[in-house]
Order: structure tokens, then sequence, then C-alpha cells
């Protein structure tokens, strides 16, 4: 990885249906090093895929929220356990096990308040093992660069 590869990566990050003589003519390179750079980084692992990036209220998941879950057992079963049933919630968008107070940083979407509500007491709160969960309602997003 050199400067050039990082400015591909930023670049493919934020647009990554950009053509490869643009992306090519943007950091500086012929078309046939930049695309050489490219798949040598997807064959390495360095860029993983490319996704698409929905409207969520066009998509009906317009609510929000980081959700924090502690479990009552700390053990590598019941992390397993819940990271298995968290996986076919359909709601969580991302699952993340964090150092701190609790286990779990969840990243929800529904449609609406009703909708988490529902997904919060009849999905989450009904998986063994579930201690504590906080949610945190997202109200507005000023910068997100996940792709």
């Amino acid at each position: 990885m050199d400067h050039k590869s990082d400015e591909i990566l930023r670049i493919l990050s934020r647009e990554g249906r950009i053509a490869n003589t643009e992306l090519a003519e943007r950091v500086a390179l012929s078309p046939s090093a930049c695309l050489r750079r490219v798949q040598e980084m997807e064959r390495q692992g360095v860029i993983k895929g490319y996704r698409a990036v929905m409207d969520r209220e066009k998509t009906g998941a317009g609510f929000a929220c980081y959700v924090l879950v502690g479990l009552a057992d700390h053990s590598k079963q019941a992390q397993a356990g819940f990271e298995q049933a968290i996986a076919a919630a359909r709601e969580v968008r991302e699952c993340h096990n964090i150092a701190g107070a609790h286990e779990y940083l969840l990243r929800v979407e529904t449609a609406d308040l009703q909708s988490y509500k529902h997904f919060h007491t009849e999905i989450l709160g009904t998986i063994k093992g579930v201690a504590s969960i906080s949610s945190l309602v997202v109200m507005g997003s000023s910068k997100d660069e996940r792709a």
C-alpha cells in the first residue's frame, strides 16, 4: 500500500462505480496501471466488494437506531448464541462485539417507531441471555460514510 493505493481506495469508497479511466485520471496513473492496482487490492482482500447505498426512506426503513445490548452470561458460548440469533434478524444491519459496559452494538433499521418496538420486544427481547437493551435513536446524520 502506498499513497496512490490510498487515493484509489478513498475514491472507490465514495464512488464504487467510477469508470477505471476516470479513476486513473484522478489518481494520475495510466488506465492499465490503475486497473492492475485495483485488481491486486481485490485479490489481496483489501477491497472486499462493492455495495449499493440505498435511501432508507424509499426502501421503507426510515427509522434507524443504535442498540447497546448487555448479556447475562459473558461466555464465548453465550456470545455465539446471541450472534446466531441476531444473524436471522433482518432489521439488524450491523452487529459489533464491543468492549465496555455492553457486549454488543447493533445498528437497527425499521419502517418506523412501531416497527422498532415490535423488533425490541418480540425479537431482541426474546433472545436467550439478553440482560439489557439501550436504544439510541438516530435523529439525523450529518456524516455517514458507510458503503
